[in-house]
């Protein structure tokens, strides 16, 4: 091959290398259109289908190109023993830790229940994990679910309450 076949086989690797790279994904907070893209409009959980609230939606992706997403949904016609503790959908694609509890892919219920305790159920109703939340009693502007990078991990808040959510 001549110098000029070489330049040219140069510049397109070089090209395609910048492309791939330019493509790779990287560990983020998903913003209001990746969110758009991604949570259903409706949740099934226990016998049912409940609206999502996609303004009270959150979610991350992480370098692998993985989601976790979480958002209120309105369970209104729910048992009041269900509305007590089912406040959220959560769906993961990798599995987390969850306030020091590990919890694997899948499709969840959630809520920060009465008694201090985050509580993760299937779709069953049937709890999967349940462990203590925090309350950040100086948090100045608490809205109804927010997420907040934290290190290496993520803060998942309700309001004042919050959990440690991490990928494993």
């Amino acid at each position: 091959m001549n110098k000029s076949g070489l330049k040219m086989l140069s510049i397109v690797a070089i090209t395609l290398i910048g492309y791939a790279i330019a493509q790779q994904v990287s560990k983020h907070i998903l913003n209001s259109d990746e969110l758009k893209k991604a949570v259903p409009a409706e949740y099934f959980f226990r016998g049912q289908k409940a609206p999502v609230q996609l303004r009270n939606a959150v979610g991350f992706q992480l370098a692998d190109g993985k989601m976790m997403l979480a958002a209120l949904v309105d369970a209104s016609g729910y048992s009041t023993a269900i509305q007590q503790k089912y406040q959220g959908m959560l769906i993961t694609e990798t599995k987390l830790n969850v306030g020091g509890s590990s919890l694997p892919p899948g499709q969840y219920g959630f809520g920060f229940a009465a008694d201090n305790k985050f509580v993760v159920m299937d779709v069953a109703n049937s709890d999967v994990l349940s462990t203590s939340y925090q309350t950040d009693q100086a948090l100045q502007h608490a809205v109804p679910l927010k997420l907040v990078e934290d290190g290496a991990g993520y803060k998942l808040y309700a309001g004042k309450k919050w959990i440690a959510i991490k990928a494993e």
